[in-house]
């Protein structure tokens, strides 16, 4: 069961993101609060307005809904070309309205920054950025060519000169800012969901081979027994046929293929018991088999296990839970492949606390990318990715933050610095001036409370039958 994390970043791209079913609503609502204001504009308020060129342009936007509404179904959701085709429409149409009605002097002329800022949360770069330059160009006109309010009295609503320029140049801003400020949250957004999605695949991924190695483990113990049957059964015969010396090989054979058939079995169930479906563990064992598969990759990795005030306490028992594993696992990948010849893993518990430390000796992380580590979808350390690194991620920026997310949802609290800039310096002998993470635990939240309880029952007692 491999994991492409770089598929999930390939769908990312905003397109389909809207049902076309969304913009139709939308687009009814526009109309009616467009016939509204026009029509108190003209009855109540008493503006002089061309009614018919009014009318013409929301009859254009009825139009168009109704034949979107009976052409295409409801769930259809709009690929990024239409979707681009239907604001371009909403933007012009609302231009064309708020040029028969004052321009900007029309305060509905603030409305026309919804497609601007709809087409930032939505679209790609390219589109947003048309969309943001036609709607410049489209309040730059109304700006100075629009035809006038004017009362029925006669009388000129007219912003002075000094505000009309104040109000353009605040669109103008308003159109640059939601652009940009719409679209970099709304990128957040979608890259943390991308994110958490293949944490979510990791952490399924580890769920798996446990409940794998649980199902071998399984299998192992029922085929045991008859297993056993047939072994009995070939000495019986290999007893029986004395005087057949050609049926006696072949109840031999028997007998010694089912003979390794066991050891298989044997080790199998092992394996899954021993590795996968222990729920309580020693911290020590976890370290070990969350690096044992980056064990072969050319690099030494020093492993060690001290308590800090007395010694003689004994070794944590944790929850053996899947995001500790695959979480510490990211962690210690991350330190192979950019370390130049070792990397250190140092536990350390006290009476409170579960600390372990991956360090390397490589270059450490770079300042620019500092303070934003363990963020999705930033990139590696170095360009250089070690041949035998997992491809799955590789170059996507995802193993630091999996291994964050991860290891958070466990309770921990972690950190990253450089080795030259703590005392893991002098602990190593000046050698350690690569990257270190550091993973700590409150004891009382992953220990297994029972593991101090564990006494035994005394002296056997005599019973009579």
């Amino acid at each position: 069961m491999s994991m492409n994390y770089a598929s999930i970043y390939a769908q990312s791209a905003r397109s389909g993101l809207v049902r076309l079913r969304t913009l139709i609503i939308l687009r009814w609502l526009a109309v009616i609060g467009q016939v509204t204001a026009i029509l108190t504009s003209k009855f109540i308020i008493g503006l002089q307005i061309d009614l018919k060129l009014c009318i013409l342009a929301i009859v254009a936007s009825v139009f168009i809904n109704l034949l979107a509404t009976f052409i295409f179904p409801k769930n259809r959701r709009l690929p990024e070309r239409d979707f681009l085709a239907m604001l371009l429409f909403d933007l012009i149409q609302l231009a064309v309205l708020l040029y028969l009605t004052g321009g900007l002097n029309n305060p509905f002329s603030i409305l026309i920054l919804a497609p601007v800022t709809v087409s930032a949360m939505t679209l790609r770069p390219f589109s947003t950025f048309f969309i943001s330059g036609l709607a410049i160009i489209l309040v730059s006109v109304l700006a100075f060519d629009h035809v006038p309010l004017i009362m029925q009295s006669g009388i000129v609503i007219k912003l002075p000169f000094l505000f009309t320029v104040g109000f353009w140049t605040a669109l103008m801003i308003g159109i640059v800012f939601l652009a940009f400020y719409a679209r970099r949250v709304t990128s957040e957004t979608h890259l943390m969901s991308q994110a958490l999605l293949a944490t979510q695949m990791a952490l399924s991924r580890e769920q798996k081979l446990t409940d794998l190695g649980g199902v071998v483990a399984a299998a192992a113990h029922e085929l045991g027994t008859p297993l056993a049957t047939i072994n009995l059964a070939s000495t019986e015969l290999i007893e029986d046929l004395k005087n057949n010396k050609e049926l006696r090989e072949d109840a031999k054979l028997i007998r010694e293929q089912v003979q390794r058939c066991k050891v298989i079995l044997d080790s199998m169930g092992r394996s899954g018991k021993d590795d996968l479906q222990i729920k309580i563990v020693p911290i020590t064992n976890l370290i070990e088999e969350a690096a044992e598969p980056h064990s072969k990759r050319n690099k030494v990795i020093n492993i060690t296990h001290t308590f800090q005030k007395n010694k003689s306490e004994s070794i944590p028992n944790i929850h053996r839970q899947p995001e500790i594993i695959h979480g510490l696992r990211n962690l210690i990948q991350n330190a192979v492949d950019f370390a130049k010849t070792e990397i250190w893993i140092d536990t350390t518990w006290n009476e409170r606390t579960i600390s372990v430390q991956i360090c390397d000796d490589g270059d450490g992380y770079p300042a620019d990318i500092f303070g934003r580590i363990g963020d999705p979808f930033i990139k590696r350390r170095d360009t250089f990715i070690s041949k035998d690194s997992h491809p799955e991620y590789e170059g996507m920026g995802l193993g630091l933050f999996i291994a964050k997310t991860l290891l958070e949802r466990s309770g921990a609290q972690i950190s990253f610095s450089n080795g030259s800039d703590l005392k893991y310096k002098k602990k190593h002998n000046d050698q350690l001036k690569g990257a270190i993470a550091e993973v700590t635990w409150i004891r009382s939240i992953i220990e297994d409370p029972n593991q101090n309880k564990m006494i035994g029952l005394g002296e056997n007692q005599q019973f009579e039958i």
